[in-house]
């Protein structure tokens, strides 16, 4: 009796053990699937973004041009952008980079331009009273004359009876010199309006008349006087400047009226280049920039300059700025009107952060860089830019100091980019249709896809037309395609209806290229 009521209460024991067992996991079980769910609820949404990779995001749910749907992003998903790429991946690419650092942009803007005349070196000769041209020294156009060289003779009756005025009035001051101080200074009063009118015509340092000899001198006194006296009814002009004879108007023995132009010379010591400066770089010109010229007839030399004016209007025609370059000319060398190649330093003072030119990729909306955080592992990143030189761009922002820009190969990095995002949203329809795809793990580590089929065709533009097998890494069904050739040379000695295996990567959004092709051995 004993033994049966101890079988009794251990199968009661147990029951209630089992029974407290299952509901403990029922429990936990329904606690699990509540704090699952709570997690899942709390996942926010941060945006969607495109689902081809492209610098386009939404706040809400859309579809892009081709129907598909705009990804999600949570919060915590936000790096997800980064790239990993085997080592052995970076080196068959040919990965190289360089450090974002301070440099000094020492740009170069080359222009044309044509050499001109300084209108501040030009010379006119023109007399300001009526005559004739008596002889001339300086008779051919372009000759050299030195400064104070005789040009040309005149005579002029005005010059003659304005220095008669003057000689009279000095005559009548030596004479006067005992009368009383009102006649002295009525005498004294036409002295100077006679010197005036003189220098007003720029003659006033022409000899005056002598005093003419008595009678009582005999004819050989007087002869022998008026021989050492000066001839004072003619006038020689004189070149002003050293310089080149640009225009000569004056002929042997013409009349010609006050004002009249009879040479004009320039000092070509020092020249002007014109140069025409395209509208958008216009801004970046100033006043005292370095410039280096060279013309056709020496281009071994290099003549320097500066930036000494910027004119003010913009031809609409041409959509270009003059700008005035102020040029040394030594031995006269360069010659007016000559065409002129034109460098001119714009770069700014001092150092800014730049990168290589060609490590910026330009979308034509944005601008990106690749950043390479780790050996394998890169970042794209939006910067903004600034200045430009020859290699080097300014960075205002997005790349910090000391970082290292991918420099070749990152269009290659790009598509792998554009590529991720495409693999992981593809429509459900694609995926239940196709074969099984990789894991987005495991998608993240391909550049490269493999794949097989046949070589059907090698076409007149170069790329080749492939009967693939399906594509496990892409999620592509078995189809004839035309893909394009990274070298020319991976098709040769394949003959077309041969077994091939390949590597295709996408360089650009829906354009794929083989890097590898070979034939499979067995096939035809």
């Amino acid at each position: 009796m004993n033994n049966l009521l101890k079988l009794i209460l251990g199968a009661l024991l147990l029951l209630g053990v089992a029974t407290a067992g299952y509901w403990f996991g029922m429990y936990s079980t329904s606690a699990a699937k509540e704090t699952a769910s709570a997690a899942k609820t709390e996942r926010k949404v941060l945006y969607y973004r495109n689902p081809m990779g492209l610098p386009d995001t939404s706040p809400v749910p859309k579809k892009d041009s081709m129907g598909m749907d705009y990804v999600p992003v949570y919060a915590g998903e936000e790096a997800t952008n980064q790239l990993n790429i085997s080592t052995d991946k970076v080196q068959k690419l040919g990965v190289q980079s360089a450090a974002a650092a301070l440099r000094e942009l020492d740009r170069t803007l080359r222009v044309t331009g044509r050499i001109e005349v300084d209108e501040r070196r030009t010379y006119a000769i023109s007399p300001k009273f009526e005559g004739w041209v008596e002889r001339l020294y300086v008779n051919t156009t372009g000759q050299t004359v030195s400064k104070g060289q005789p040009l040309f003779d005149v005579y002029s009756p005005e010059l003659v009876s304005a220095r008669g005025e003057y000689a009279l009035a000095l005559q009548g001051l030596a004479a006067l010199k005992d009368a009383d101080a009102e006649t002295k200074a009525g005498m004294q009063q036409l002295a100077d309006a006679s010197r005036s009118r003189l220098n007003n015509w720029d003659i006033a340092d022409v000899p005056l008349p002598s005093p003419q000899s008595s009678p009582a001198s005999g004819r050989g006194g007087e002869r022998e006087k008026q021989s050492s006296i000066p001839d004072n009814s003619r006038v020689t002009f004189r070149a002003p400047v050293t310089g080149i004879v640009l225009e000569k108007k004056a002929v042997q023995g013409m009349r010609f009226m006050p004002g009249e132009t009879l040479y004009q010379i320039a000092d070509l010591s020092s020249l002007w280049v014109i140069a025409e400066i395209n509208e958008q770089d216009i801004g970046q010109v100033h006043i005292g920039n370095r410039v280096q010229v060279t013309v056709d007839a020496w281009p071994e030399r290099m003549f320097d300059g500066k930036v000494d004016f910027i004119y003010p209007t913009l031809n609409s025609a041409t959509r270009t700025v003059q700008v005035r370059i102020e040029l040394d000319n030594p031995k006269g060398v360069l010659k007016p009107a000559m065409f002129a190649n034109v460098r001119i330093a714009v770069g700014q003072s001092g150092k800014v952060l730049a990168v290589p030119t060609s490590s910026v990729i330009d979308s034509g909306t944005r601008q990106v860089v690749l950043v390479r955080l780790a050996e394998g592992r890169f970042e794209p990143r939006a910067v903004t830019l600034g200045n430009r030189s020859d290699n080097y761009v300014e960075v205002l922002s997005g790349v910090a100091e000391g970082e290292q820009v991918v420099t070749s190969a990152n269009f290659l990095l790009d598509s792998e980019s554009n590529l991720k995002a495409a693999l992981g949203n593809m429509s459900e329809a694609q995926k239940n249709t196709l074969t099984p795809a990789l894991s987005h793990g495991e998608r993240e580590q391909i550049v490269g896809h493999q794949a097989q089929g046949t070589l059907d065709s090698i076409n007149d533009d170069g790329t080749v037309s492939i009967t693939h097998e399906p594509i496990k890494s892409l999620g592509w069904p078995g189809m004839t395609m035309d893909f394009a050739l990274a070298n020319s040379s991976l098709a040769a000695g394949i003959k077309p209806g041969s077994a091939v295996s390949f590597e295709i990567v996408e360089r650009t959004p829906g354009e794929w290229v083989i890097t590898k092709l070979q034939a499979r051995h067995g096939g035809h």
